[in-house]
C-alpha cells in the first residue's frame, strides 16, 4: 500500500500476505491441516508449509523431477517468519511431527535434528563410510597396503533439521571461515557434500536434507546479511510469513479428531512416493506451466528479487510433493495449481518481510 510521510513525499509500505488460496489446501495436505486448525493458535501456513517439507523428507531420495541437466529432490527448506515471538511458530511444528509419528517412528527419532552450527557437523550427521590406507608391515617395514573402514558412516541419509531459533544460525554463519552457508547450499542442490580440508575426511553423498527454520522478522532483517542473500543461501528457502491464527484459552480439542484414515493414505503416500523415479508433467500441467514459466523466471529487483531467484525449481518440488501425495507420478494441473498458489504466499511473505530493500 502507499503511505505518505509527514513531508508529503509517498513510499510504499508492503502488506502482510493475504491467506493462502483454496488451491493450495488440495488433497490430503489440505485435508490434514483443515483438520489440525480449528484446535490450534498456529498459522494455517504454518502448518501447511512443514507438512509439505516433512513428507518430501520423509520419503527420501527418491522421487525427482529434471530441469534441463539437473534432477531436482521433493527436500526443500522453509523459514517460519513472524512478526515476534508470539507467532505460534514452534506450536505448528508439534501437529505435523504427530502425524507422521505414527507412519514411521524411527525416521522421527533419528532424522529429526537441530543444532545447524558448522558444514562439517551437518556432513557428519550424513557422512558416508570413512576408508584410509593402513599399511601391512613386515619386520616393521610396511610391505603393502589396505583399505580399513574406520567409521561405518550414517546408511538412513534423510535428514530434517529443525532449528527453532535460526537467528543463531545467521550469526554464526558471519563468524570468520564457518563453512555452514556452502554445504547447505549443496544439500538443497545436489546432496553431495564435502569440504576441501586436509583434516576432515568425511564425505556425504545423496544426502537428503530439509530444514525447518523458526525467525523473527526484525531478527532476519538484522542477521541476514548481504553475502547470504547473493551467494544464493536466502533464495533456496521458502519464506513464510505467520502469525497467531485465533486465541484457545483452554487450548484445543485435538484428541477428539480421528486422523486414522488420513494416517492411512499418508503411509500409502510414503510407501507409494519411496518408489517413484522420474516425474513428469501431464499434458494439460504442460501447457499451464508455458503460461506461467515467464513470469516465474523473470527477475525481480532489490532483495525481494534475490530471496525469491528460484521461483521455478521452488515450484516444481512443491508439484512434486502434491501429486505424490495422490500416489501419481505424473504431476497434473491440480498439482501444480497447489504449488502455485504455496510459492504466490511464500512470494508474498518475501515481499512483506523484505520489502522494497
Amino acid at each position: 500500500k502507499t503511505d505518505q510521510k509527514p513531508n508529503g513525499q509517498l513510499v510504499n509500505t508492503p502488506t502482510t500476505p493475504k491467506p493462502l488460496e483454496k488451491e493450495a489446501y488440495y488433497g490430503l495436505a489440505g485435508s490434514i491441516v483443515n483438520a489440525i486448525k480449528p484446535h490450534t493458535e498456529a498459522d494455517p501456513a504454518a502448518l501447511l508449509f512443514q507438512f509439505l517439507t516433512a513428507f518430501g523428507n520423509i520419503i527420501g531420495r527418491t522421487a525427482y523431477f529434471m530441469a534441463e541437466a539437473d534432477k531436482h529432490f521433493t527436500n526443500t527448506f522453509c523459514l517460519l517468519v513472524g512478526d515476534t515471538a508470539k507467532g505460534r511458530k514452534g506450536t505448528s511444528k508439534g501437529h505435523i511431527l504427530r502425524i507422521f509419528k505414527h507412519i514411521e517412528e524411527d525416521w522421527i527419532a533419528n532424522q529429526n535434528q537441530s543444532g545447524l552450527s558448522s558444514g562439517e557437523g551437518l556432513i557428519w550427521a550424513v557422512r558416508n563410510p570413512i576408508e584410509t590406507e593402513e599399511p601391512i608391515r613386515r619386520s616393521g617395514r610396511p610391505i603393502e597396503y589396505q583399505t580399513v573402514i574406520t567409521d561405518q558412516g550414517v546408511e538412513d541419509k534423510r535428514l530434517l533439521v529443525d532449528e527453532s531459533e535460526f537467528a543463531s544460525v545467521l550469526k554464526t554463519m558471519g563468524r570468520n571461515g564457518n563453512t555452514l552457508s556452502a554445504v547447505v547450499r549443496n544439500a538443497w542442490d545436489s546432496g553431495n557434500l564435502s569440504i576441501l580440508t586436509k583434516n576432515n575426511a568425511a564425505r556425504a553423498s545423496d544426502a537428503h536434507i530439509s530444514i525447518i527454520g523458526h525467525i523473527t522478522k526484525n531478527e532476519l532483517k538484522r542477521y541476514l546479511d548481504s553475502t547470504e542473500v547473493g551467494n544464493g543461501f536466502a533464495n533456496r528457502f521458502l519464506f513464510v510469513y505467520v502469525k497467531r491464527s485465533k486465541v484457545l484459552p483452554e487450548g484445543g480439542r485435538i484428541h477428539e479428531v480421528d486422523f486414522t484414515k488420513m494416517s492411512n493414505r499418508l503411509r500409502g503416500a510414503v510407501d507409494f512416493a519411496k518408489k517413484v523415479g522420474e516425474m513428469k508433467r501431464d499434458e494439460t500441467a504442460r501447457k499451464m506451466w508455458i503460461e506461467v514459466y515467464e513470469q516465474l523466471s523473470e527477475g525481480k529487483n532489490g532483495l525481494f528479487g534475490a530471496v525469491t531467484a528460484r521461483a521455478e525449481a521452488q515450484v516444481m518440488r512443491i508439484a512434486c510433493i502434491y501429486a505424490l501425495l495422490d500416489k501419481s507420478a505424473t504431476i497434473r494441473k491440480e498439482h501444480l495449481a497447489a504449488a502455485l498458489a504455496v510459492w504466490e504466499y511464500a512470494e508474498a511473505s518475501a515481499k512483506y518481510i523484505f520489502g522494497d530493500s
